[in-house]
């Protein structure tokens, strides 16, 4: 499939939420009334798009719609064009669709570092090995560094991805300084010319301050080997988990100070949503989404396209 077929197959739960029934709603011929928009601010709502961006939707229908014969194609436009101007706020960029790499504040003298972080089971470990395929495949010599120590798992996933994609790798013992990995992960790609490092970190809750002060240790150390570095602070977010993922970003954020959002899961939830309260509530920009399972299904978050999947008829 196509970039567009694979993030509209990935919406698809979210997209029948949304249009589940609302024929029968916005019934041809029938007068537009509160009641109806009532209905569907609250299916807006059951998508986990927040209040705020839901009110702002019914409102916009209301002003453009209300009171008049139902014209479906005109209703659908304005709810488009309504969530689109939401997505594309306060810092989020417009990047090249067809360049998987330019959403990356790539370097041009040394390597650029990524940091990842995210909450355990938010699918951290299959985004990095997605996007160091990405990186490998655009001719970048890419090096990750297995900080996840306190979970083996954790440390053989990744070393699968490394060697499926054909990258190197840095793990140290199980409980070793997550820290230390960081530091030798930046130091051998320094030694061996990398031009991208991955630095993976322990699944931890937002609540746990000592692990979240432990991220601002591995930030220190990697500044350290390589001034300036992370360039890149990525929170991977678990679609799934809907309206827990704003808390989930406003804390990390503090922690590292996050340069970008990947959402994992978007295939596996009716909450595709969540993705225009992050982007009203937090001036974070997603810079990618995450619609399925294989190696590809990584994608470049664009407000238009994910309007254009998410509202398809």
């Amino acid at each position: 499939m196509g970039l567009f077929d694979r993030l509209k197959k990935g919406l698809q739960k979210t997209r029948d939420v949304l249009r589940t029934d609302v024929r029968d709603l916005f019934k041809a011929g029938e007068i537009l009334d509160d009641e109806k928009l009532e209905q569907f601010e609250a299916r807006l709502i059951q998508s986990d798009m927040g209040v705020s961006a839901a009110t702002a939707i019914i409102e916009e229908l209301r002003e453009h719609h209300g009171g008049r014969t139902v014209d479906l194609d005109g209703i659908w436009k304005t709810v488009s064009e309504k969530l689109r101007s939401l997505l594309e706020g306060e810092g989020q960029a417009v990047w090249d669709i067809e360049d998987p790499l330019s959403p990356l504040n790539m370097q041009s003298d040394g390597p650029t570092v990524i940091l990842v972080t995210g909450v355990n089971g938010a699918g951290k470990t299959t985004s990095i090995g997605k996007l160091a395929n990405y990186l490998h495949k655009a001719g970048k010599k890419v090096v990750l560094g297995a900080g996840d120590t306190f979970r083996a798992a954790a440390v053989e996933q990744l070393t699968l991805w490394s060697q499926r994609i054909g990258c190197d790798i840095v793990t140290q013992p199980s409980g070793s300084d997550p820290a230390s990995v960081a530091h030798i992960a930046c130091q051998q790609g320094l030694d061996m010319g990398a031009d991208v490092i991955i630095i993976d970190t322990a699944g931890r809750l937002q609540t746990q301050k000592n692990l979240m002060d432990e991220l601002g240790k591995i930030r220190r150390v990697i500044d350290k080997v390589i001034p300036g570095a992370p360039h890149e602070r990525l929170l991977v977010l678990d679609a799934t988990t809907g309206q827990n993922g704003i808390s989930q970003a406003s804390n990390f954020s503090e922690a590292v100070d996050c340069t970008g959002l990947i959402l994992a899961k978007l295939d596996g939830t009716a909450k595709g949503g969540v993705v225009v309260a992050i982007r009203q509530k937090m001036g974070i920009p997603v810079k990618y989404v995450g619609v399925g399972e294989q190696i590809d299904d990584l994608q470049i978050f664009d407000p238009a396209s994910f309007v254009d999947a998410l509202l398809e008829q």
